[in-house]
C-alpha cells in the first residue's frame, strides 16, 4: 500500500506571499500524517474522506493500517474482515487481517488467514507471521519449518532476533540487532531493541546509554520513553521512573494513545502496586506481565490463595513466569503444610537455575538458594547467596533469609548482624523473625536481649512458643537466670511436669555459677523467688540449701 505524493502546482521560489500564505493554511496529507507517525490525524482525515463520500478500498486499507499502528487492533481486524469479503481483494489483506488477528491473542485465526494468501509468490510478511505463529502454539516443527524459510534480509532477520528475545536468547537477539545497524545505522529503532535486550540482562545502564542514541532523535516515544523509565525504576526507585513517564504523558505525544494501557500497567509498578486492583485485572489479556503483576500484588498483601488462583493454569514460558509459580507454590507449601507445592516450587527453581540462559544471572542464583533452601541444605544456600548478596545490602526480603540460612549454618554472630539490617517492620513482627533473632542473641550469649522480645510480645501461641524456646536454649547454653525465668512462665501457664523440672534444673544451675562466682550474688534473691511460685514438696529442700549458704556466706536474700 502506497500513497502517491502531491506534485507542487509551481516550481521552486515561484511562489508568491499570497500562495505561501495560502499553502499554510492547506490541509495536511495522509502522508504527512504518516510520515510524522501521527495516525491518529491520518485516520481522522481517512474517515472524513469516507463519510464524504470520496473514500475507496485504498482508503479502507489505510484506515485499518492506521488503527493497527495506533494499537486498535480489534477495529484494524473488523477492517480487514470488511476487506475480506470482496472479490478480487488483494492477497495481502489476507496476511493483514492474521497480523491484527495475532496482535489480538487470536492466534488460530491467525494461522487460517494467513494461509488464505498462500497464492501470493514467496510473500515474506506470511512467513514471518506464521514463524511468529509457531512459536505461540510451542510447534518446533513448524518453526524451524519457517525458519529455514527466512532469507538474508532486513525483515526476516529482525523477526528471527524477535524470536531469540522471546525464548529469552537476548545476547543472539543483540548479535543480529548490531549487524544490521553497523550497515544501517539510520535504522535508530534498533537502538531501542537493543536497550530492551540489555533491559532484559539487568544491564540497565549500558541499556540507558543505547536508548539515548534514538530519543535525541526522537524524544516524544512512548516505548523508548517507558524503557528509560523502567531503567530509572531499576537503578534508582519508582519515583525516579514516575517522572519519566509524566514527561510523557506532558509531552502529549501521538504516539502516547498507543501506549496508555502500558503506561498505566507500568505506573502501578513504581507506585508500588498502587491502584492494582483497579488497573490491573482488565489489563491481563492485554500486557503479559499484568497478570505477574497482580501476583506479585497478591503476595505481597498475603493473599496466596487469590495469587495461586491466578497463575496455576498459566504454563510458564520464560524465566520470570518460572520463577513466580515457584514463589506462588511455596508460599502454598509453607502456609498449609503441603509437601506437595514445596516440591514443585523446588522444582521450578531448580529448572531456572540450573538452566544455560539464567545459571550466572543474579534471579538464577536466587533461584538455586531457594531450591537448596527448600531442600534445607543450607551450606548450598550460602554459595549461591554469598555470591550475589553485594547486590541486596540493603533488600530486606534478601537479608531475612540471608540471616536464616546463616543461623541454620551455625554462623550466628554474622546472623545477628544481618536481622539487624531489617527495617520492614513487618517482616520484625514475624515469629520466623523473633524467633530467629532470639536465638541469634542466646547463641552470641546475649540472652537478655532475647528476653527482652518476649517480654515486647503481647500473649499468644506465638509468644507461648518463643518462650519454650528461650528457655531451652538458655538451658542448652548454661544461660540458666533466663532459663529459670522462661520455664517459671511456661510452669505458671501450663503445670507441665517438664517446666517445674527444666526451672529446677536452672535455679540449680545459677546457685552453682553463682558458687562459682560467674554470677552475681544479688541473683539468689530473684531465684529463690522464682521457686517460691511452685508448690512441687522438693521446693522447699531446695530453698533449705540456698538459704543456709546464704547465710554462711553472709548474702542478703530478704
Amino acid at each position: 500500500m502506497m500513497l502517491s505524493r502531491q506534485k507542487p502546482a509551481t516550481g521552486p521560489g515561484s511562489s508568491t506571499p499570497a500562495q505561501e500564505s495560502k499553502k499554510k493554511k492547506q490541509m495536511p496529507t495522509t502522508e504527512e500524517y504518516l510520515d510524522r507517525r501521527d495516525y491518529t490525524g491520518a485516520i481522522t482525515l481517512l474517515e472524513f474522506t469516507r463519510t464524504s463520500g470520496k473514500g475507496s478500498d485504498e482508503t479502507d486499507q489505510w484506515i485499518a493500517f492506521c488503527a493497527f499502528h495506533l494499537g486498535d487492533y480489534k477495529r484494524s481486524m473488523e477492517e480487514y474482515e470488511r476487506l475480506s469479503l470482496k472479490e478480487g481483494i488483494n492477497p495481502d489483506v489476507w496476511v493483514n487481517l492474521a497480523c491484527s488477528y495475532f496482535f489480538l491473542g487470536m492466534y488460530p485465526q491467525a494461522d487460517d488467514a494467513a494461509k488464505k494468501c498462500i497464492p501470493a509468490p514467496k510473500n515474506g510478511l506470511q512467513n514471518r507471521l506464521l514463524f511468529h505463529v509457531s512459536q505461540k502454539f510451542n510447534d518446533e516443527k513448524k518453526l524451524m519449518g519457517y525458519h529455514q524459510n527466512l532469507q538474508d534480509v532486513i525483515q526476516d532477520q529482525l523477526s528471527l532476533a524477535s524470536i531469540h528475545y522471546l525464548r529469552s536468547h537476548y545476547q543472539e537477539a543483540i548479535d543480529i540487532y548490531k549487524r544490521i545497524l553497523l550497515d544501517n545505522r539510520d535504522y535508530l529503532a534498533l537502538n531501542v531493541y537493543v536497550a530492551l535486550c540489555y533491559y532484559k540482562l539487568d544491564y540497565y545502564d549500558v541499556s540507558q546509554e543505547v536508548l539515548a542514541v534514538y530519543l535525541q532523535h526522537f524524544p516524544d516515544s512512548a516505548i523508548a520513553l517507558n524503557l528509560k523509565a523502567c531503567n530509572h525504576f531499576r537503578l534508582y526507585n519508582g519515583k525516579a521512573a514516575e517522572t519519566e513517564l509524566k514527561n510523557l504523558q506532558d509531552l502529549a505525544s501521538p504516539s502516547f494513545t498507543f501506549a496508555q494501557d502500558l503506561i498505566k500497567h507500568n505506573l502501578v509498578v513504581f507506585r508500588g502496586g498502587e491502584g492494582a486492583l483497579q488497573v490491573l485485572p482488565p489489563l491481563i489479556d492485554v500486557i503479559p506481565e499484568a497478570r505477574l503483576n497482580l501476583v506479585i500484588y497478591y503476595l505481597k498483601q498475603d493473599d496466596v490463595n487469590e495469587a495461586y488462583n491466578l497463575i496455576k493454569d498459566l504454563e510458564p514460558t520464560t524465566p520470570q513466569e518460572y520463577i513466580l509459580k515457584g514463589v506462588v507454590n511455596a508460599a502454598l507449601g509453607q502456609d498449609q503444610g503441603s509437601r506437595e507445592h514445596l516440591k514443585i516450587a523446588q522444582q521450578y527453581f531448580q529448572l531456572v537455575g540450573g538452566s544455560a540462559s539464567e545459571c550466572d544471572t543474579i534471579p538464577g542464583r536466587q533461584c538455586m538458594a531457594s531450591c537448596f533452601f527448600l531442600l534445607k541444605q543450607f551450606e548450598d544456600v550460602l554459595i549461591y547467596l554469598n555470591s550475589i548478596k553485594s547486590y541486596f545490602y540493603n533488600d530486606d526480603n534478601f537479608n531475612f533469609n540471608y540471616a536464616q540460612a546463616k543461623a541454620t549454618a551455625g554462623n550466628f554472630k554474622e546472623s545477628e548482624e544481618i536481622f539487624m539490617l531489617i527495617q520492614n517492620e513487618k517482616l520484625k513482627n514475624d515469629y520466623t523473625y523473633l524467633s530467629w533473632l532470639a536465638r541469634c542473641y542466646i547463641m552470641n550469649r546475649k540472652a537478655r536481649l532475647a528476653w527482652e522480645l518476649y517480654l515486647k510480645m503481647e500473649t499468644s501461641g506465638e509468644s507461648f512458643s518463643l518462650l519454650q524456646l528461650i528457655a531451652n536454649d538458655c538451658y542448652k547454653m548454661g544461660q540458666f537466670y533466663f532459663a529459670a525465668k522462661a520455664f517459671d512462665v511456661l510452669e505458671r501457664l501450663d503445670p507441665n511436669p517438664e517446666y517445674w523440672e527444666g526451672k529446677r534444673g536452672a535455679c540449680v544451675g545459677v546457685f552453682q555459677q553463682i558458687i562459682a562466682g560467674h554470677e552475681p550474688r544479688e541473683t539468689l534473691r530473684d531465684i529463690l523467688q522464682i521457686l517460691r511460685n511452685t508448690g512441687n514438696p522438693q521446693v522447699e529442700y531446695i530453698i533449705r540449701v540456698m538459704k543456709k549458704w546464704a547465710k554462711d556466706n553472709r548474702v542478703p536474700i530478704s
